[in-house]
């Protein structure tokens, strides 16, 4: 009988060649992603400045192009003034910084009710977009506006044709599933008492998301959400760093550090019960395994202003 050897193949993941992986590996790729969109992807930024780091510039060209529809969601920003009043956004200060990118079709979306939300009318600008960007701020003013609303529908429609979603601080931590951060009464506060406050919009599942670990001294503190919460998967972000995510793995970009909370891996009793990824390292976290590491240098040697 003839020996057969395995056969191998390449897959390309945002443009960058993985190691070769067994066809049997390959085939289980078809199947449902556990973890991110099947056909979309999510671009999770850490906060700060994205300067010279290729960050927006790559999701810009995810989306389609300067030319194609993106909406940018400022709700993180607040629903309410100091003084309790619903708070306004100009449209034209909103999308400023993306048409001075050179952006020919970008609308903002925002809104304090969710009743509106929950409107064909409201809804409308997402049916037509090809990518969605939510600022920061605070990301419980974000559920507030459209969990469980026709807008929240419409978000995940978009990733299931195929478009990107992204953001930046409560942009990145509304997009996993636990929503940590999440109390009205400060953001110092891991994990909520407050119900409606602890549910993320699941863009990525069984994931939560923490961000500005480098510059606020966050390394940390996912520790003990996953231990609360083993279901988890952590995933820290430092400023001006960014995961693209696509199914099940996601890939780094920027100058910094992205930590991976996984308590199915085994920890040294001197080592913190967290793993640390960098520029151009692809993740797999449905196998909890690192596909492939990159140079672990800012991708242009310039730092962000």
């Amino acid at each position: 009988m003839k020996k057969l050897f395995p056969m191998f193949l390449f897959v390309s993941f945002l443009g960058l060649v993985v190691p070769a992986i067994p066809v049997d590996a390959a085939r289980q790729t078809d199947q449902a992603p556990e973890y991110g969109p099947a056909k979309g992807t999510l671009v999770i930024i850490g906060g700060g400045s994205t300067k010279d780091t290729g960050i927006i510039e790559k999701f810009i060209a995810l989306a389609g192009g300067k030319d194609a529809k993106f909406v940018i969601v400022p709700t993180a920003g607040g629903n309410k003034t100091k003084d309790g009043k619903t708070k306004a956004y100009k449209e034209e200060t909103v999308i400023a910084s993306w048409t001075k990118r050179g952006l020919t079709n970008v609308k903002m979306l925002h809104t304090a009710d969710p009743k509106i939300a929950d409107t064909e009318d409201f809804v409308k600008p997402l049916r037509e977009a090809n990518a969605v960007w939510f600022d920061g701020g605070r990301q419980w003013n974000i559920v507030d506006s459209y969990m469980n609303t026709l807008a929240y529908k419409e978000f995940h429609k978009l990733l299931e044709r195929g478009g990107v979603i992204a953001g930046s601080s409560a942009g990145a931590t509304i997009q996993g599933d636990y929503l940590v951060r999440g109390d009205t009464s400060g953001p110092d506060i891991m994990m909520t008492k407050e119900p409606n406050h602890q549910k993320a919009f699941c863009f990525l599942r069984k994931v939560a998301i923490d961000q500005h670990i480098n510059t606020r001294n966050r390394w940390d503190d996912l520790i003990d959400v996953i231990k609360r919460k083993p279901e988890l998967l952590g995933i820290g972000l430092s400023e001006g760093t960014a995961i693209f995510v696509k199914g099940d793995r996601f890939e780094v970009m920027g100058p910094w550090k992205v930590t991976v909370h996984d308590n199915k891996r085994l920890y040294q009793p001197w080592e913190k019960p967290y793993f640390v990824l960098a520029a151009g390292d692809i993740y797999n976290m449905k196998t909890r395994t690192v596909e492939k590491y990159g140079i672990g240098v800012p991708q242009t040697g310039k730092k962000g202003k």
